[in-house]
């Protein structure tokens, strides 16, 4: 059955007129927001007239929550803190496996599936004022007693699981329903489910789960740091890592062989795809979950970071009809991204993209993406040169790793293409030399190459505890800077917060280099002048060094002295 319109619910009401509803869709039209919420805004509904009209739409009943008595200790047990607060939902009853929730957002068409997969009950709602639910969260949920620590605590001293996990987890052929059964268990689902939000909460890009021979340890990378979370008991490492596979629909009884996956999650309203990598080592199986969380993760060239001057520049390579872009960097830089952003800008009606990725990491609308499989020889020489009889006019190669897909690439850009691509080198001109190296002959690479982007990516210091600090002399020494050179400069930490989780970073910025070829780089690149000897001509026509962009950025507050130093290379 079709849901009514909430606008017209508000008409036939009563609460508003014909002419106030259409100017309420004229401003949804400007605004793009949820009608009844600019309906608050603008004071023609009341918090309370809103939840009404969206009970109604739904079918569902309001509750009002200001004189409601405390959950039962099994009902609130039941929906951890995070999940509450990420959902913004206040468990109010759970009889016979039907959990039932307060909830201001019942628009949000997915959530009760979600929730189903995430708690393991059957969900019905209940509607009320945002307010509400937001002072119940704060009332209910605003403690520890569900912390990760406190639930590893209670996993410690359950015995029924540890028996199980000691009989399952050893070596020699495994009962696929027992196994099944425990990595389906209640504990087990609610550590995970936990670390999971947790992680995508925190914005992580990877989260590590690493047994050893005494200890099983969960780690989370986050602004490019890897932090610990508490440890569980060293026994549940065989339950978690077995449901990890479950969730990834991997072979849960080969436990000698890498194996790869996926995880689609809907966490919030938003995808969440993790994609993970299951590692044998000596104390049972490494499993590293890579979070590709695309609600946090903006492909737009105006959010990558770029100074307005170097972002000109940019934008008039990436718009030239041939040649070869790179971007380089280390891994975790934030070369896909800057190279997504790049593809969206240029994804028109006129000219068609063709990317072919190991993996594709974000779906983009009216581009081919064609994901490598090694399995069946899909490499990115094949799949680049298939892509070349599609009749693409910018082409994107996940990464050039050897002489075959260097060389297939360099010939498209010649017969007329633009081919963006990524390698691993420190710097912009040091790129020049990696492809030498690979076995490009040197008047291809002047012929082809356009532009060569390196980046970094460094932590912003955090603006609620940022605090000027002194540079001492070894901070200096490792800038290759005198005392005379930063007189009356400033310098900055973060003494550590609520809001960053006291570490004093929130946050990334990237450091950016872009190399533009012009006929004097590449006489240089033909006569095979040293990479110093290039950097130094690319300086002299403007290019601005990763480090200089990052001692700008630490004069300014936006980043530490550790963070550049640790971050970019001192010219050799």
């Amino acid at each position: 059955m079709a849901v009514r319109k909430l606008g017209q619910i508000l008409v036939d009401l009563g609460t508003i007129n014909d002419d106030q509803l259409e100017m309420l869709v004229e401003e949804q039209s400007q605004s793009r927001g949820l009608i009844g919420r600019i309906a608050v805004n603008m004071g023609l509904v009341s918090d309370e007239e809103l939840i009404q009209a969206l009970a109604e739409q739904f079918g569902l009943k309001t509750i009002d929550m200001e004189h409601l008595e405390a959950p039962k200790p099994e009902t609130r047990e039941a929906v951890s803190n995070e999940m509450a607060q990420l959902y913004r939902v206040v468990p109010l009853s759970l009889n016979d496996g039907v959990l039932t929730l307060a909830t201001c957002d019942p628009q949000n068409i997915g959530m009760q599936d979600e929730l189903r997969r995430f708690l393991g009950h059957e969900i019905s709602f209940k509607v009320a004022t945002e307010a509400q639910i937001l002072k119940a969260i704060d009332k209910y949920f605003n403690d520890a007693t569900d912390s990760i620590a406190k639930v590893i605590e209670d996993l410690k001293v359950d015995e029924d699981l540890k028996e199980a996990t000691a009989r399952l987890g050893g070596e020699g052929p495994i009962n696929l329903s027992d196994v099944t059964e425990l990595a389906n268990s209640a504990p087990v689902k609610k550590l995970l489910n936990m670390v999971l939000l947790l992680s995508i909460k925190d914005h992580a890009s990877d989260i590590h789960f690493e047994p050893f021979e005494d200890e099983f340890r969960i780690r989370i990378k986050a602004d490019g740091v890897l932090k610990e979370m508490p440890p569980p008991p060293r026994h549940l490492a065989f339950a978690i890592t077995t449901r990890i596979k479950v969730m990834a629909g991997l072979n849960i009884s080969e436990r000698r062989l890498p194996q790869d996956g996926r995880i689609e999650l809907t966490v919030g309203g938003h995808p969440v795809d993790l994609r993970v990598s299951v590692l044998p080592t000596m104390f049972g199986e490494s499993v590293v979950c890579r979070v590709l969380d695309r609600s946090v993760v903006s492909l737009d060239l105006n959010n990558v970071g770029m100074e307005p001057d170097l972002m000109a520049q940019f934008r008039e390579v990436i718009d030239r009809p041939n040649g070869i872009i790179l971007v380089t960097g280390p891994t975790g830089s934030g070369k896909t991204t800057t190279l997504y952003s790049a593809l969206s800008e240029l994804n028109t009606i006129e000219d068609k993209l063709i990317t072919t990725e190991d993996p594709v990491e974000y779906d983009i609308d009216g581009i081919i993406q064609i994901p490598i499989d090694h399995s069946i020889d899909v490499t990115f020489a094949l799949a680049l040169r298939a892509i070349l009889r599609q009749d693409p006019d910018k082409i994107l190669v996940g990464e050039i790793r050897d002489i075959e897909t260097a060389e297939i690439a360099v010939q498209a850009s010649l017969t007329g293409h633009t081919v963006f691509s990524t390698l691993h080198t420190n710097d912009a001109p040091s790129t020049v030399t990696r492809m030498k190296d690979m076995g490009v002959p040197t008047f291809l690479i002047t012929a082809t190459v356009e532009a060569i982007l390196a980046q970094r990516l460094v932590r912003r210091i955090c603006p609620e505890c940022r605090e000027e600090v002194d540079i001492s002399d070894e901070d200096l020494a490792e800038l290759d800077l005198t005392r005379e050179e930063v007189a009356g400069k400033k310098f900055y930490h973060g003494a550590g917060c609520n809001s960053c989780s006291n570490s004093g970073y929130k946050g990334r910025v990237g450091l950016f280099e872009l190399m533009i070829m012009d006929d004097e780089l590449r006489t240089m690149i033909i006569e095979n002048r040293t990479t110093d000897e290039l950097r130094n001509k690319a300086k002299e026509k403007g290019m601005r060094l990763l480090r200089d962009t990052g001692i700008a950025f630490m004069h300014d507050g936006t980043t530490s002295v550790e963070e550049v130093v640790r971050e970019t290379v001192l010219d050799a």
